[in-house]
């Protein structure tokens, strides 16, 4: 499996996922058509988890994210949430601006949701 490496700009977010178990997203995702972006990136998640690292580290830094992009982050983390169920471990921080509780907000929506641990992760 290849690593996975998109740059980012002004409406899409930096993308690395790494087969070791590191997935990174960071930046904004305010694209118009979401699925044209993040069908990709969870067709990689899905060919990722059929044979996963023992640890998956998830890395989301979004400064900002629209609704469309915000379904496409929850099948994501879903997806992964099902390695623990395998016997794997998955560890999510959540990084978010201080003062920023729409972000904070929406990373304690997605733990309720997900069957692991959030590290909320405030810079």
């Amino acid at each position: 499996m290849n690593i996975l490496v998109r740059e980012g700009s002004q409406v899409i977010p930096e993308i690395k996922f790494n087969p070791e178990g590191i997935i990174d997203i960071s930046g904004r995702s305010i694209h118009e058509n979401p699925a044209k972006f993040f069908d990709p990136l969870y067709e990689w998640i899905e060919s990722y988890c059929q044979n996963p690292a023992e640890t998956t580290n998830v890395n989301i830094e979004l400064e900002y994210f629209n609704s469309g992009s915000a379904r496409y982050i929850l099948k994501i983390l879903k997806r992964l949430g099902r390695l623990i169920d395998d016997g794997k471990k998955l560890i999510i921080n959540w990084h978010y601006e201080e003062g920023d509780d729409d972000i904070l907000e929406r990373g304690e929506y997605y733990a309720s949701i997900i069957k692991t641990t959030f590290n909320f992760i405030e810079s």
